[in-house]
């Protein structure tokens, strides 16, 4: 079993800008954490017009913080450990879960591939951003590529790909979120219709089932599915998790005990998926 770190191909002067942690050979599951890391490099940096401290207060308000964290003790705990595909940049640099072009409804509060406004819908970047095409080609599109190299090895290696998804929301809405205003339950599951069957949602409503009420695309839906495979491979199965904050965290950041249960919940997922 190996459970050493393996850097993919993209980085900046901070070292590699995500990376791909192998689990055990025979596991077909990848722990994505795509909005965990704070780390904003400084010619990114100088594109935000956020003055330090305002940059700060963003940061604990957008990030998904100790999620990181989360997969590491799950990945522990599983009794085959799974692989993690960790971005190592904030989601303020590039946020690769969203469409880097016009299909993104999130483009409509400023918050594409490249944001360019906060979460309270305050400007963050230049409109347009003068760096989005260098930062889409410098970070976008080679993590795209590696996370679906990682999806095609585990299909080679497994018959087949998990991919559980890691993020966590403010117990209450802020108002960049197009759709806030539903139940804000302890977890949320994202579906999609073609890629989660119901053993794998009904495996993760029976592990989360212990941190309270377990909600369904509320109030965020969807999954991260490769392009590639996104609509046409069924060997490529894939959920989203939201946790709360406040059920591992005093908010915005800091964790508590809630943490450890949430990741024996994600470890008892991973041994069921």
């Amino acid at each position: 079993m190996d459970t050493s770190d393996s850097s993919v191909r993209s980085g900046d002067e901070h070292g590699p800008a995500h990376r791909l942690i192998p689990g055990a050979a025979r596991s077909p599951v990848i722990l994505h954490v795509p909005h965990g890391s704070r780390t904003i490099t400084p010619g990114v940096r100088a594109g935000i017009v956020l003055d330090d401290a305002a940059l700060e207060r963003e940061l604990d308000l957008i990030t998904d913080a100790h999620t990181q964290e989360l997969a590491e003790r799950a990945a522990r705990a599983a009794p085959v450990t799974p692989w993690r595909f960790v971005n190592a940049r904030s989601r303020l640099v590039v946020d690769p879960e969203r469409f880097p072009d016009e299909r993104e409804e999130m483009r409509a509060v400023g918050m594409g591939a490249v944001y360019t406004r906060t979460t309270h819908r305050a400007p963050l970047r230049a409109e347009p951003p003068w760096d989005e095409d260098a930062l889409l080609a410098r970070y976008f599109e080679p993590y795209a590529q590696a996370m679906t190299r990682a999806v095609a090895d585990r299909i080679a290696a497994t018959g087949r790909a998990v991919i559980i998804d890691v993020h966590s929301y403010p117990s209450r809405a802020l108002p960049y979120e197009l759709h806030g205003s539903g139940p804000r339950p302890p977890v949320c599951l994202g579906t999609d219709p073609f890629h989660t069957p119901a053993a794998l949602l009904a495996h993760a409503r029976e592990a989360f089932a212990p941190l309270g009420e377990v909600g369904l695309n509320t109030p965020f839906a969807g999954t991260y599915v490769p392009l590639r495979y996104y609509g046409e491979d069924p060997r490529v199965t894939a959920l989203m998790l939201e946790l709360r904050r406040d059920v591992y965290l005093d908010e915005p950041v800091t964790p508590h005990e809630g943490l450890a249960a949430a990741a024996a919940a994600l470890a008892d997922l991973v041994r069921q998926a």
